[in-house]
């Protein structure tokens, strides 16, 4: 199951990784390129859906699925024959999955390396459920699984790799997006931020991915990945005081003029 909009470049390599799936899913939202046709080709049921949000899109591509075992992939990402195998072993000789979700070890690839250490590597994520037990929350970014009460989670061998073709530039915009997202939901719902956060958050995320988690040990591209890292923890903590500072001086407005 993937979500896609113009990943004509990333799509075939994705599919042709995941070869033991029994149907592939594909929800795309307004693709200007090759994508659909690509998928199509390549025996995919395409389905068009105006963009939701990641979480939402997700979902509603898991719930057109006609199995209730679903992988959810991204079309820069590809299942190594290890993990493939580790997949197709749970059901082997008509085994029955214990888990209710199954956690796989991405790697990501920056700058042209293959991250090791820091928030490169081992990056888990839970990417194939029981949709029975497990669904998308619904947040419109960095949306995560969410498993019923007491559903066991599990990990399996081998890596998922994710080889993003986007450039630095794009990078940085979509993250810069994404901060803007995340500052206005956590606004929203009553979260607040002190100057302290503001200025520590971004340290410590640095110093634990850098130093503790050995980051450094990936050289100029590691460096590059934490540092924007923290960098936008930064800006998200940021947007996050300037929105509240800007409703405290609204109220106060709004107090002296009442």
């Amino acid at each position: 199951m993937l979500i896609t909009r113009d990943a004509e470049a990333e799509l075939t390599a994705c599919l042709v990784s995941a070869p033991f799936v029994d149907e592939i899913v594909i929800v795309d939202s307004g693709s200007a390129d090759n994508t659909r046709k690509i998928a199509a080709d390549s025996g995919a049921r395409v389905i068009e859906q105006a963009w939701l949000g990641f979480g939402r899109q997700r979902n509603f591509a898991v719930g057109a699925a006609r199995n209730d075992w679903v992988l959810c992939l991204d079309a820069d990402e590809r299942v190594t024959p290890q993990l493939a195998d580790a997949i197709t072993s749970l059901w082997r000789r008509g085994a029955t999955p214990q888990a209710a979700a199954y956690a796989l070890c991405r790697r990501n690839r920056f700058l042209g390396r293959w991250l090791r250490y820091g928030e490169g590597y081992p990056d888990w994520v839970i990417r194939l459920f029981d949709r029975r037990r497990a669904c998308w929350s619904d947040d419109d970014v960095h949306e995560k699984v969410l498993l019923d009460e007491g559903a066991m989670v599990a990990r399996l061998d081998g890596d998922l790799l994710h080889e993003s073709a986007e450039s630095i530039d794009a990078y940085i915009v979509k993250q810069n997006c994404y901060t803007s997202i995340q500052a206005e939901r956590a606004f929203a719902q009553g979260k607040r931020v002190s100057a302290w956060r503001l200025f520590a958050a971004p340290l410590a995320r640095f110093f634990r991915f850098y130093i503790v988690k050995g980051g450094f040990l990936d050289g100029a591209a590691g460096f590059a990945h934490i540092a924007i890292g923290a960098w936008t923890s930064f800006l998200k903590y940021a947007k996050l005081y300037a929105l509240q500072r800007n409703d405290h001086h609204t109220r106060d407005i709004t107090d002296q003029t009442s």
